[in-house]
């Protein structure tokens, strides 16, 4: 598999440290196409290096022991999401690079950062971009990678070595269906292997089997935000407590020959994007606002679930309790925030997994909920008619017009701006995602 992304190791001579250690010393470069993920400034010698010179078997061992997490695992509040996802917390007594690296299930982001400037750091690295590739093209990746230190290993006839230890049971875990999907969600979880709540992977589990696995992977994804793992039984109370009835025959659905990108091939938000709009284009809505009682029609649900509030509901979701009845929960205490969720669900419906009873809408980052957040946003508010609105006058006044014509928030406004790089981002945050290598904060979520 061609990847434009490439980690490798030109060997380098060490006369200190552990076997594996030295055996793997080397110019360490991560690369994206002709991007340098990995330069920097060496102090000693006072020139830039694309390559600084580490030792490759620290970065081995940390990736193999954290391949779950970095397969799988979006930005979360989980407790040590750092330590499994930026590779400064290596250690060893290197200055490793200011990379981190995250999943949303699809595609896979690096995020390189500079360093500061500090006169007793021998080497400052410099490179402020990003690459984002295909999640099975950074296994590929991390596969090559890796079989490259224990080749360098076996050169040196040092066998049996931790690294080869952790390899090869991730080689058992990765080939077993069963234990694959279990490691999943403890990285969705926000967890090292073996180390969730058993039980709790057990009833996820037990719990996909009636309400579809993609489901309860993102259910998985939200706990690991801070809250509450659902159950089943918890969202059956919850919808029966504080939903509303809906007919998921009633559900919008877009005919054959949409030519919607396959998932993955693009960013979230653009499949998220290019959804709406084709929904909008075969309702005939045009660019204009659309009212609670489209919009209920459209999710099959009451008008009332978008102006009642049933305090209780932690998340958002529909839940098909029959082959013509489901029911359908908003979280939100705000109107504004109840037609973005609903909004959400009718994106859901139309674009995620097929198969399962439960459609969540969660606060993840995972490809599902950007993907979702984006339909929503355009839905709601289309981008052109936002971009023609404003024209070119971006002021906060402005787009609180915005928002107040088309009955969203401004933070829907917002984000469609940046989206669309008519704003800069402020600052890396969950919803990096962009299409080509960028500065972070010019890339569209």
């Amino acid at each position: 598999m061609p990847s434009e992304l490439s980690i490798t190791a030109d060997p380098e001579r060490l006369d200190e440290g552990s076997a594996e250690e030295r055996a793997c010393f080397g110019a360490l470069h991560i690369q994206y196409g002709s991007i340098s993920l990995t330069e920097g400034q060496d102090g000693f010698v006072n020139k830039v290096r694309s390559a600084p010179l580490l030792s490759a078997y620290h970065l081995a061992e940390w990736m193999a022991w954290n391949w779950w997490r970095l397969r799988w695992e979006p930005r979360s509040n989980a407790p040590d999401w750092q330590f499994a996802h930026r590779l400064t917390t290596i250690g060893e007594g290197y200055i490793w690079p200011n990379i981190t690296t995250f999943s949303d299930g699809e595609r896979i982001a690096l995020v390189a950062r500079p360093t500061r400037e500090r006169p007793d750091t021998p080497f400052r690295y410099i490179s402020d971009r990003a690459a984002v590739v295909r999640a099975r093209e950074f296994e590929y990746v991390v596969d090559q990678f890796i079989e490259q230190i224990r080749g360098l290993l076996r050169a040196e006839e040092i066998s049996e070595s931790n690294l080869d230890r952790i390899w090869n049971d991730l080689g058992e875990e990765r080939t077993n269906p069963e234990t694959a999907k279990r490691r999943k969600l403890e990285a969705l979880l926000g967890c090292d292997p073996d180390k969730a709540n058993q039980s709790a992977i057990e009833r996820l589990v037990e719990d996909a089997q009636t309400l579809g696995q993609p489901a309860m992977n993102e259910i998985a994804a939200d706990n690991a935000q801070g809250g509450e793992l659902m159950t089943a039984d918890t969202l059956r109370a919850m919808a029966e407590s504080c939903g509303f009835d809906a007919l998921p025959e009633d559900v919008v659905r877009l005919t054959p020959g949409s030519g919607l990108p396959r998932a993955g091939d693009v960013p979230a938000w653009q499949l998220g994007a290019a959804a709406a709009k084709a929904l909008r284009e075969q309702e005939r809505r045009g660019v204009e606002p659309i009212g609670n009682e489209i919009l209920a029609r459209l999710a099959g649900a009451q008008t009332r679930a978008l102006t009642e509030r049933v305090p209780g509901p932690k998340i958002s979701f529909a839940l098909d309790t029959g082959a013509a009845k489901s029911r359908v929960v908003l979280r939100s205490k705000w109107e504004t925030g109840r037609r973005f969720e609903l909004a959400r669900l009718i994106g859901d419906r139309i674009v995620a997994p097929a198969g399962g009873r439960l459609f969540p809408a969660t606060r993840a980052y995972t490809y599902r909920q950007k993907m979702q957040r984006s339909f929503a946003a355009e839905l709601l508010s289309p981008f052109e008619a936002i971009d023609d609105m404003l024209a070119g006058d971006y002021s906060i006044e402005n787009q609180q017009d915005a928002a107040e014509h088309f009955h969203v928030s401004e933070l829907t406004i917002r984000t469609l701006l940046v989206n669309h790089r008519r704003l800069e981002r402020e600052e890396l945050d969950e919803e990096f995602d962009p299409q080509s290598p960028a500065r972070p904060e010019a890339a569209p979520a």
